[in-house]
């Protein structure tokens, strides 16, 4: 048998996979072209957008370049500025001595056993309270308040840890200007255009959180001094604050979907920052000064103005930290010229310069005279802020009054005189100068005359004065008024070594008053002999004390009846 050849058109199998090749190649070849034209676009667009920003990518390579260098801005220039801040470093002038004399120890806060107590006693509960202080200047408030957190936190589940912070800060020099952006209380946000944030955020064009004062002060004690001085816009954001225990910042820079901002900026903005810490404000102002909103969410205690046997105690540890040695007539000037700490340290570290100026070797222990403390309080120019009084005998239409300026007392001297009229045809002159207050006392006591003793002062020529022309900021000279109108007419002396305070009605009732213990401690820094007051005020005397005793009078009648009785 021969075999046959297959003509071409006989095999359909043979033919389909021949096909099938030249279709897949030709595929290939299409993704191939395909490729490559894709491939050409897409370097053709590379390179334009690199010409196109080709001046931009080279500034900031030049500028990456500048700041990689190992010496970066540093420069011989920038060396010697180094060495001259390096010597000036090593330069002192010794410990400040100010800072040497302040209390270190709670047996060293004099005077104020009370306001310490209360202290550590807010501090160490498990519920504390915001508080103010009240009290005159340099009586210690500011150290009280130091030494009352570290007695808090070293007890015993104290709040406090041993570390806590005690931010301190005066409330005159806080400031806040919205055009600026700046808040150091609160904390501030640096907007990387106008308020230049650090050099990497700013390219980025990210914001720059700032905390400010009341998270440094997170888990302690933030102690605003003067806090009657603080701008009222910051007060009202303060008390946000002191609310939500957290600051809350924004900024129109901040985009929550931009990756590139650090997770701490982003928790900053997102959660806020921690600022839960107690408040302790101090003031030198009166109770009603202060905003009502801050009174009403804190504890409030009050400083004493100091005696003179506290302010010996504070001179002699003093005296003892600065290795001096006063003579006992140099206390009792120091002590007839100063009523607070601060300013009895003061003029002591004047008169132990003056002392140490006479010597050839100056050494110490120094010996400080009276002569010393003389020469420190002419050159400083310090006048006695209660002179003391003699007391002298009896006098007819004169009384000492009390006051109270700020949180220091003061002696009021009034005097009155009275010439018989013919009948209704008198006059009444005062000295408008002391205020609406002192005019209405002089009128409820001229009504108090004729209600109680029959006695019209429209009978007679009535001239009142209030010796140096002060200011007479409440009813509490109305008793004085009364008793010198009464004493001018009818000639009757009163006694010059008491002093009295107290209101009066327009019906002889007698009122209690304000201000007891700032009254009290300018009577004692005076030396006056007694001090007259409401029984109704008896709740708010101090304990009496040998050198000045303290007599409450249930009326107008007990208070003539004390004056004129010979001492």
């Amino acid at each position: 048998m021969k075999a046959s050849i297959p003509e071409s058109g006989e095999h359909p199998e043979a033919e389909s996979a021949q096909a099938q090749g030249l279709r897949r190649l030709e595929e290939s070849y299409v993704d191939i072209c395909a490729r490559r034209a894709v491939e050409a676009e897409l370097d053709a667009r590379v390179r334009a957008r690199a010409e196109q920003n080709y001046e931009s990518y080279l500034n900031e390579l030049r500028r990456q370049l500048l700041t990689e260098g190992e010496a970066g801005c540093e420069n011989a220039r920038t060396f010697h500025k180094l060495s001259q801040l390096e010597k000036l470093e090593q330069r002192t002038l010794q410990i400040n001595a100010m800072k040497l004399l302040r209390p270190a120890a709670p047996e060293e806060i004099i005077g104020q056993d009370a306001a310490m107590q209360s202290l550590v006693a807010r501090l160490s509960s498990p519920y504390p309270q915001h508080i103010i202080l009240y009290g005159p200047p340099g009586v210690g408030k500011t150290s009280t308040a130091r030494l009352a957190l570290a007695i808090a936190a070293s007890r015993p589940g104290s709040l406090f840890a041993p570390d806590a912070p005690f931010v301190e800060v005066d409330g005159s020099s806080l400031r806040f200007d919205p055009r600026e952006g700046s808040n150091p209380l609160l904390g501030s946000v640096h907007d990387p255009i106008y308020q230049g944030a650090t050099r990497e955020l700013a390219v980025e064009g990210i914001p720059e959180p700032k905390p400010g004062l009341v998270t440094e002060a997170h888990g302690g004690v933030l102690f605003i001094d003067e806090i009657g001085e603080l701008d009222p816009h910051l007060q009202n954001q303060l008390l946000k604050v002191m609310e939500d225990k957290r600051v809350h910042l924004d900024s129109s820079y901040f985009d929550p979907s931009n990756e590139r901002i650090p997770q701490y900026i982003k928790k900053i903005f997102t959660d806020g920052l921690p600022a839960d810490f107690l408040l302790i404000g101090a003031t030198t102002r009166e109770r009603g000064s202060i905003s009502p909103a801050f009174r009403s969410r804190c504890a409030e205690v009050w400083f004493e103005a100091l005696p003179p046997q506290a302010i010996r105690r504070i001179l002699t540890i003093s005296a003892r930290k600065l290795k001096m040695k006063p003579e006992p007539a140099a206390v009792e000037q120091i002590l007839a010229y100063c009523c607070d700490g601060r300013s009895a340290n003061k003029v002591l570290l004047d008169a132990c310069a003056l002392a140490l100026l006479e010597q050839e070797q100056p050494r110490l222990p120094v010996k400080v005279s009276a002569a010393h403390v003389q020469k420190a309080l002419q050159s400083s120019r310090i006048h006695p802020p209660m002179p003391r009084r003699d007391h002298g005998r009896p006098c007819a239409g004169r009384i000492c009054g009390l006051g109270v300026s700020g949180q220091q007392g003061n002696i009021i001297e009034i005097e009155a005189l009275a010439f018989p009229m013919p009948k209704g045809q008198g006059s009444l002159r005062f000295n408008e100068a002391a205020g609406s207050m002192a005019r209405d006392s002089v009128f409820n006591a001229g009504t108090a005359l004729r209600c109680l003793n029959g006695i019209d002062p429209a009978d007679y020529d009535l001239h009142i004065n209030i010796t140096g022309g002060g200011q007479v900021d409440g009813p509490s000279a109305g008793l004085a008024i009364y008793l010198a109108l009464y004493s001018a007419i009818t000639g009757i002396p009163l006694r010059q070594d008491v002093a009295v305070s107290g209101e009066i009605s327009i019906r002889g009732e007698l009122r209690p008053v304000g201000g007891i213990n700032q009254k009290i401690a300018a009577a004692r820094q005076a030396r006056l002999a007694a001090v007259l007051l409401p029984v109704d005020n008896l709740s708010e005397m101090p304990p009496e004390s040998p050198d000045l005793p303290i007599i409450a009078a249930a009326d107008t009648t007990a208070c003539w009846e004390y004056m004129t009785a010979p001492a």
